[in-house]
């Protein structure tokens, strides 16, 4: 028989929340009057008539830190620099006011589910395997993305294949922040997210 002192010791599991409602803005912030809508249940960024002019990030109100991050992704686009990303671990900055400083999960040619820091050290930190891409990407298609961030310990899957395990080495780098999603400058580019469901890890489960 199972005491009730037992049972009272074991953690609650886990539960996961969602970040987007699918119909309105609530928890979010960010240009919602030209660059962001929402269209069928999904956070749409960009546009395939007119070039963005420059790197635009729709952010959530609230931080987080020690989490896995899924969500689903589409990218698309007709000229220029196609790509977009999901920011996490990051802040706002002053000027530009448009930028974001913090880790990115990248997304397009080249970058594709790599780890990049964003208006930091401006540099791949990882660089998932081009092979292993090329496999399991589905172009202009929705994909799958999750980002797991444990302690100093940073994953990234796509399409539930692992293309990041990262240990930040730099102990200045903050692991906490907003999680954002970003539509880049430079082309006539629309980046869809939808899906957005987050699931805190309780402090024991990682280690520093």
């Amino acid at each position: 028989m199972v005491s009730y002192f037992c049972l009272s010791l074991i953690p609650p599991k886990p539960k996961s929340i969602s970040l987007f409602n699918g119909k309105n803005f609530k928890g979010w912030q960010g240009d919602t009057l030209h660059t962001w809508r929402i269209q069928e249940g999904a956070l749409v960024g960009g546009s395939l008539t007119e070039k963005v002019p420059h790197n635009e990030f729709l952010s959530t109100t609230k931080s987080y830190s020690h989490y896995i991050l899924k969500l689903k992704f589409k990218l698309t686009g007709t000229e220029g620099f196609i790509n977009g990303g999901v920011q996490f671990h990051s802040q706002r900055i002053a000027n530009p006011p448009h930028e974001m400083t913090g880790y990115q999960a990248d997304l397009g040619k080249g970058y594709w589910a790599s780890l990049y820091d964003e208006s930091r050290r401006d540099k791949l930190l990882a660089t998932a395997d081009s092979l292993l891409v090329k496999q399991v990407l589905k172009p202009n298609d929705w994909n799958d993305y999750e980002v797991r961030t444990q302690g100093k310990r940073i994953q990234i899957y796509l399409n539930g294949k692992q293309t990041v395990d990262y240990t930040e080495e730099d102990a200045s780098i903050p692991q906490s922040g907003l999680i954002a999603l970003q539509t880049h400058g430079g082309g006539k580019v629309e980046v869809y997210y939808k899906d957005i469901q987050l699931t805190e890890i309780p402090r024991k489960k990682y280690s520093n």
